[in-house]
């Protein structure tokens, strides 16, 4: 096949070229099929600005072929086609309303979240790629990450920082005020200093609010019923997290008033928590999960050291039972992060975060790992498998 052949047979499966006819270039010289006259008379009537920019292009590499251009020439012309659509793609993304996602933990724990939270912008008409752009960065439970991504976003000038988690909120909110911030989920956002009342906000802070102390209460009532001899208990919680500290000391306070022997476990890196393990074995009948990215990240090691140590675990989030922990309570997250996308939605039609109430959660869900009971020898009450939500086998 000639060059001229195989240009004009490419070019027919183009969309730019689909309805672009190839005309008899031998009947233009080569300065004549530089004129932008000549190359419009060439192109179909009622073609579209991108058409023809696409199609005169196409028509000089055509006539190049035919006149015989010299190589560097060619290879010049063809570069500037070629980079052309990519140029264009990113003058275009420029322009979109951007959302920065600050992923306190790690992508892949926080795919199923993602997903919800992208898919309820597309219900809103938020298409990504088309009308909004997500830039993407993950933490993976590195707090001291935090400051670093909430400066990036704020030099890239996004129009909306979306984070979860209180360390990561607080470092946003300290690195801007001006730049709308959407928690998907904080512990208790009034208690940490993020909003100033859940009803007016004030400043540039809005979300979503976990409950975090209150469901708390909650999860050790469930530990007690599956352990009515529960003596004594520990707590681990990274004391880097302001959020977490708040829920450490209210779940201690609520233990000790119950009559529990209540221990806290401190940690500030994933490889305090072997430590952790060394130092409560034996001296422990369960573990109090309190979460936070940094715990949430490490949730699969966590839960194979607690029934390494033959310890029942209470934790607040399904994927920790799916990681193993013998039972959770605790709010909806698809729920949450759908509220979290309306949020969004608001802000870029507008609306002001210091106008917009933190939401509390409407529904919890008890899950319990049956593998992990069977494997610390626990039978669970029949009462309460009546009002689990899932069971994981």
């Amino acid at each position: 096949m000639s060059a001229l052949a195989h240009f004009v047979d490419s070019s027919r499966t183009s969309r730019h070229f689909r309805d672009v006819p190839i005309p008899d270039l031998r009947a233009f010289d080569r300065r004549a099929i530089h004129s932008r006259a000549v190359l419009c008379k060439m192109l179909p009537r009622g073609a579209s600005h991108a058409t023809q920019r696409q199609g005169h292009t196409g028509l000089r590499l055509a006539a190049i072929l035919v006149s015989g251009m010299r190589r560097r020439e060619f290879i010049s012309l063809i570069g500037g086609a070629a980079a052309y659509p990519f140029v264009a793609r990113a003058q275009q993304l420029a322009k979109l309303p951007t959302v920065g996602f600050l992923g306190a933990g790690e992508a892949s724990g926080a795919g199923g979240w993602v997903s919800t939270f992208v898919h309820r912008l597309n219900e809103l008409g938020w298409i990504e790629g088309r009308n909004i752009a997500i830039e993407y960065r993950w933490a993976e439970g590195r707090t001291d990450l935090f400051d670093e991504i909430a400066v990036e976003f704020v030099r890239l000038k996004v129009n909306v920082i979306v984070t979860y988690g209180t360390a990561a909120v607080v470092a946003a909110k300290k690195t801007t005020s001006v730049i709308p911030i959407v928690f998907g989920t904080a512990g208790d956002p009034v208690g940490a200093g993020l909003v100033a009342s859940l009803a007016r906000p004030g400043g540039n802070v809005t979300g979503l609010s976990i409950l975090e102390t209150e469901s708390g209460s909650k999860r050790l009532e469930l530990l007690h019923e599956v352990m009515p001899n529960l003596g004594r208990l520990a707590i681990i919680a990274n004391v880097d997290s302001a959020g977490a500290v708040l829920e450490m000391n209210e779940i201690q306070a609520t233990a000790r008033r119950g009559g529990l022997q209540a221990s806290t476990f401190q940690i500030r890196r994933s490889e305090d928590i072997a430590l952790a393990f060394e130092t409560l074995k034996k001296r422990v009948d369960a573990l109090f999960v309190v979460s936070d990215p940094l715990v949430f990240s490490n949730r699969i090691k966590i839960s194979n050291l607690a029934v390494d140590a033959q310890l029942p675990t209470v934790c607040n989030y399904r994927e920790y039972a799916q990681a193993g922990c013998l039972m959770s309570f605790g709010p909806s997250f698809p729920t949450l992060w759908r509220r979290a996308a309306d949020h969004v939605d608001k802000i870029l039609r507008g609306a002001k975060p210091a106008d917009i109430p933190v939401e509390q959660p409407t529904k919890f869900d008890l899950v319990i790992n049956l593998t992990t009971a069977k494997t610390l020898g626990i039978t669970l009450p029949p009462s309460l498998l009546a009002r689990v939500d899932e069971v994981i086998e």
